[in-house]
């Protein structure tokens, strides 16, 4: 796969030229292309700008609002309600941050049910607003249905991610994002687009038989990790993240959108927990370094993020970045 050099701030500009003449307005397009030139910054390609024809598709076929206003309330102690105006996540997440943080302070406890939105990135850009606040954090949502329940071999639940966030105090929060699907579909695009092979037990092919051609996703399903426990926690990520406040299913959002791989609206919640109401207020953050410190005595144990960290680190020092030339062809021309 050819790949070109690129200064960071360049790429963001033609992101945003690309989403202005889509139909972003200048709070949408500064949002997602921030998104997604985060990812690009931290080598999350599979996240990055291979999204952006994505977001262009998804505002070009009337799915989701490029111009959305997000509003939100509070609609009880320690619950915010955000209604994403059919819009895309990133900006809806950036407006409710602060609330969210300040409510947790307040209460020890607070969570923000996301609805009315498409979220189509990484779930480790929150998980940063929240832990950059001092706070601990989880988040989940779910997605277009592509992963079967415990035993069954055809699409009902989304990959419905999760992620979860620990604030350090040299900056540097552990956090993990992970997809409950044995692969983030992100991921299976780029092995079919880099013509790699998936391990068996990752996907199934439309009749439902063992595949490692990421081609046979198409029709077929990814399967959830390990098995009939993957499954099950991409079920409570339906309920949590759907039912819970009244927001679709994956299944229910495919039944009135023809599902395409692109971004699909479903519901998100963040749980934002202040760490010194929980009764340890000047230990908790030393006692868990004694945790870390024990799993990287261990040789080949990486903390959580660390490899995202480290990238950053080198993209700042050099303020470029390396990506798919034809996915930068596609957003140039669709910037003009």
């Amino acid at each position: 796969m050819k790949t070109e050099t690129i200064k960071l701030i360049d790429l963001r500009t033609v992101c945003i030229k690309a989403l202005k003449a889509a139909g972003c307005d200048d709070a949408n397009a500064d949002a997602i292309s921030g998104t997604v030139c985060a990812a690009e910054r931290d080598h999350c390609h599979s996240h990055g700008i291979l999204r952006m024809p994505g977001y262009l598709k998804s505002i070009a076929n009337g799915k989701a609002n490029p111009a959305a206003r997000p509003t939100w309330e509070k609609t009880a102690p320690g619950v915010i309600r955000g209604d994403g105006d059919n819009g895309f996540a990133p900006l809806s997440l950036n407006l409710m941050a602060d609330d969210v943080g300040n409510l947790a302070k307040q209460q020890g406890v607070a969570c923000l049910a996301l609805t009315n939105m498409h979220h189509f990135a990484a779930l480790w850009p929150e998980m940063e607003l929240m832990t950059h606040q001092g706070l601990v954090a989880m988040t989940m949502t779910s997605a277009f249905p592509i992963v079967p329940p415990p035993g069954g071999a055809k699409p009902l639940f989304g990959t419905n991610p999760i992620a979860f966030g620990w604030p350090r105090d040299n900056g540097e929060a552990v956090i993990f994002d992970m997809a409950t699907a044995a692969r983030a579909h992100g991921e299976i695009l780029m092995a079919a687009r880099e013509g790699k092979q998936l391990p068996l037990g990752t996907i199934v092919d439309k009749n439902g038989n063992p595949s490692t051609d990421p081609a046979d996703v198409h029709g077929g399903a990814i399967l959830a990790f390990g098995g009939a426990k993957g499954a099950l926690v991409s079920m409570m990520v339906e309920l949590m993240a759907g039912a819970l406040m009244g927001e679709p299913f994956s299944f229910e959002t495919a039944k009135k959108v023809e599902p395409d791989g692109l971004a699909n609206r479903g519901g998100q919640l963040i749980i934002a927990i202040d760490p010194a109401r929980f009764g340890d207020a000047s230990g908790w953050a030393s006692h868990a370094e004694a945790l870390f410190a024990e799993m990287v005595k261990q040789d080949g144990v990486r903390m959580p993020s660390r490899r995202r960290y480290e990238a950053r680190r080198m993209t700042e020092a050099s303020g470029t970045v390396e990506v798919a030339s034809d996915l930068l062809g596609q957003v140039k021309t669709a910037a003009g």
